[in-house]
Order: C-alpha cells, then structure tokens, then sequence
C-alpha cells in the first residue's frame, strides 16, 4: 500500500527559509497530482501548492504565495518539494502533503502525516 513520506520544517526565524519533501513508498502507476496543504491552529486547511499532470506539462495551481513559495518535483523518486523563502510568522502551520495518484486499487488520495512549521518574530 502507498505512503506518503514528509521531512524537513521546524523552527526558523522570520525571513527565514525551509525546504519541505515528500516521497512516495510503494507501488504507484500514475501521478495526477501532487502538493503541499498547511493547517494553522483554529484556521481550516488551505492549499499552499499543487502541480498538477498534464499531458506536455504540469499546471502549477497555488494561492497567492508564488513569491515566497516554490514548488517542483522529481519524477524519478516520486517526490514533491516545497520550498518556503522569506517565510513570516503567519505561515506557522503544520504542512501536509496530497498526492493523488492511480494504483492498482484505483484512484487514491494520499495525505501526509503532517510536518510542524513554526516562524518565530
């Protein structure tokens, strides 16, 4: 069965950066998507990144933190990144990462178990 494997986060000062990755384990055929989601305490989750597959190339679909947000992926290890630049108190969250996918079983959307991001003033 396919897993999610998140590292990286922590605690940074502000302006600060991180770099955020995330591996598929286990057996997979396609990927559809794949992206980074945060969560702040009290706040509903919100979509950070996510590049989605297309046929000549990804459509990348974001809210509006292209500028200190960048996200890539590497296909030969079924990862995605995140990288966080001039990151701010306000962008302390715990980061997930999504990745849907086609397996044997059919679709599947995957989750991470969360990894903690913490800006300090």
């Amino acid at each position: 069965q396919a897993q999610l494997v998140e590292s990286g986060g922590g605690l940074v000062q502000s302006g600060g950066s991180l770099r955020l990755s995330c591996a598929v384990s286990g057996s997979i055929f396609k990927i559809n998507a794949m992206g980074w989601y945060r969560q702040a305490p009290g706040k509903q989750r919100e979509l950070v990144a996510r590049l989605v597959t297309g046929d000549s190339s990804d459509y990348v679909d974001s809210m509006n933190m292209k500028d200190r947000f960048t996200i890539s992926r590497d296909n030969a290890k079924s990862a995605v990144y995140l990288q966080a630049d001039n990151l701010k108190p306000e962008d302390t969250a715990v980061y997930y990462c999504n990745i849907v996918a086609i397996a044997g079983s059919g679709v599947i959307n995957l989750w991470g178990q969360g990894i903690q991001v913490t800006v300090s003033s």
